[in-house]
């Protein structure tokens, strides 16, 4: 990974369709054979990046979208903020969505927006990150892993197209940023 080339910067309105294809082809790439193909298939790069420019518009300023840009061309997509419990937030920060262009899986990009992620909830003097991953994710798993979050033991599924999806929920203490 060439870092120098590499830039982290909040998102903007005009960024909302290039994230919206990469979440929908991160989810298409990554969650093939762990999401049903007819849920995947189902994605639209439209609705999404409508839902983000509606986010946007609506935002409090508490959810953080980060895009990270290599060249000119935005190659990756994170989203944290304070930690969802339930309908309730917490004292702690939550790593809502971390999303790279499928052909540039494993250069970097991820753990670069994790980093910026982890570095901004620190600053903000969050004492603990979490975050949920597909149980059957492997690769994003051993991202964070390596980047010091451990399974917390909590496990939770999601529904998708009538197919319960299990999630396990990770932890970082951020002091250690």
């Amino acid at each position: 990974m060439d870092d120098e080339r590499l830039l982290i910067r909040p998102m903007t309105l005009a960024d909302c369709d290039r994230v919206a294809e990469i979440r929908v082809r991160g989810w298409q790439s990554a969650y093939q054979g762990l999401i049903p193909r007819s849920y995947l298939d189902a994605m639209s790069i439209e609705r999404d990046a409508e839902r983000h420019r509606a986010r946007s518009a609506q935002g409090d300023g508490s959810v953080v979208d980060l895009v990270a840009q290599r060249d000119g061309e935005v190659v990756g997509w994170a989203c944290h903020g304070p930690y969802r419990d339930g309908e309730a937030r917490t004292a702690d920060a939550e790593l809502y969505a971390l999303y790279v262009d499928p052909p540039r899986y494993g250069t970097g990009i991820g753990h670069a927006l994790l980093r910026e992620a982890l570095w901004n909830r620190t600053a903000l003097g969050h004492e603990r990150m979490y975050l949920w991953v597909l149980k059957g994710n492997g690769r994003a798993r051993r991202l964070y892993e390596r980047a010091g979050f451990e399974a917390d033991g909590t496990e939770e599924p999601f529904e998708a197209d009538g197919v319960p999806v299990p999630e396990v929920r990770y932890v970082r203490t951020l002091n250690e940023a």
